[in-house]
């Protein structure tokens, strides 16, 4: 098994503000796409996607890449041949919504692809998720396995990342523009779900069982998680967007409230305190917050050595500052952090690590592989 819309557009007044520890110059390739930062290269495998959002490896030489537009499509890495993938799901492109993650499930039957999308129907729209078996190219027997109650009109904060760890299906779900029903356990605003990869509720939800509170909800009070993976530690983790500063890193513990809009590290975009402050008593604290935000997008661990001193690292991309963003793992938990590629103008949407230990990243219209020069 392998794992691993867009943000505001007022998070790029924030660019230029500095970076914290990136390398000096970032320059263009010889005419061939790709990007330099010091020692390392961001070599173009595609450029000419149309608003890619996730990727998952099929195996080391296929890739699938989701378009928010709707298309799902298989990638042979060494031929570079792209071939549509039928039977997806309709998906709405809505706002920030479309079709948005995939996750590829290595089975003995062949491989199952889970994909999170926007669904619409009469009362609006909303983020569900469904999944189908790959047999070349295309899904049967696709079935939906999630849907976020209720639909809303509007067209932010649809999330929405996927992991499976064992038996277990995570979900991410943004507040759909709706802030405070993040607070609101009878709704899946804002939340992230664990549900069995059938789409069963586990008995042992921390929900389950509550009359206001729906089963498949595992931590709430989030904003807009766009990044999800999973720690080296077995742990959950993902970085979400905040709104004018606070974009965080949370270590996800079932039944937690991780607090917005109650408390954040950012504030309106036309400026102004949201909620009570930074902190209170019943509220998780994020492992780090942005200030400003990055706007956080895609999230892995590194634990590799294809990149010296990168072993122990959690990466993040960043689509309002747009760069790779790297922090250290530490004993203590995080420390330093990297920017790369900070001056390239590329909003990074998705970064995973392949079964070969290279980093590949959606940025702007491509798909890249990280190499290093050295």
């Amino acid at each position: 098994m392998s794992r691993l819309i867009s943000c505001v557009s007022l998070l790029i007044l924030f660019a230029g503000l500095g970076a914290c520890s990136g390398a000096d110059t970032v320059e263009a390739g010889a005419n061939d796409g790709s990007v330099v930062d010091g020692d390392l290269r961001l070599e173009p495998l595609q450029l000419d996607l149309e608003s890619p959002w996730g990727m998952d490896f099929v195996d080391e030489q296929h890739l699938l890449i989701t378009q928010q537009g709707g298309s799902l499509l298989h990638l042979a890495l060494a031929s570079g041949e792209l071939t549509e993938v039928a039977g997806v799901p309709e998906a709405t492109e809505h706002g920030q919504g479309g079709l948005l993650d995939v996750l590829v499930e290595h089975s003995e039957g062949g491989p199952v692809v889970y994909l999170s999308y926007t669904h619409a129907d009469d009362e609006g729209y909303t983020t569900r998720v469904a999944r189908g078996r790959l047999n070349g190219a295309a899904l049967e027997d696709v079935e939906v396995l999630f849907t976020a109650m209720p639909y809303y009109d509007t067209k932010y904060h649809f999330g929405s990342r996927l992991l499976i760890i064992d038996d277990y299906l995570f979900i991410t779900v943004g507040d759909r523009g709706n802030r405070d029903f993040a607070q609101d356990l009878s709704r899946h605003n804002g939340s992230v779900m664990r549900i069995y990869k059938d789409g069963r509720v586990p008995g042992d939800n921390p929900f389950v069982g509550r009359d206001d509170a729906r089963p498949e909800i595992w931590t709430y009070g989030h904003r807009n998680p766009q990044g999800m993976a999973r720690h080296p530690d077995g742990s959950v983790w993902v970085n979400e967007h905040g709104p004018r500063g606070g974009d965080e890193l949370n270590r996800l513990v079932a039944g937690t409230n991780y607090g917005w809009p109650i408390i954040t590290y950012g504030e309106e975009y036309r400026g102004g305190k949201i909620g009570e402050g930074t902190a209170k008593p019943g509220m998780a604290q994020p492992e780090k917050y942005y200030v400003p935000s990055i706007a956080t997008s895609g999230m892995a661990f590194y634990r590799g050595d294809v990149y010296p001193g990168w072993s122990d690292s959690v990466l993040s991309g960043a689509l309002a500052l747009t760069h790779l963003n790297r922090v250290e793992l530490t004993d203590k938990g995080l420390g330093k952090e990297h920017r790369y590629f900070d001056d390239s103008q590329l909003r990074f949407r998705d970064i995973h690590v392949s079964p070969d230990g290279q980093v590949y990243v959606l940025a702007g219209s491509g798909l890249y592989r990280l190499t290093t020069e050295g």
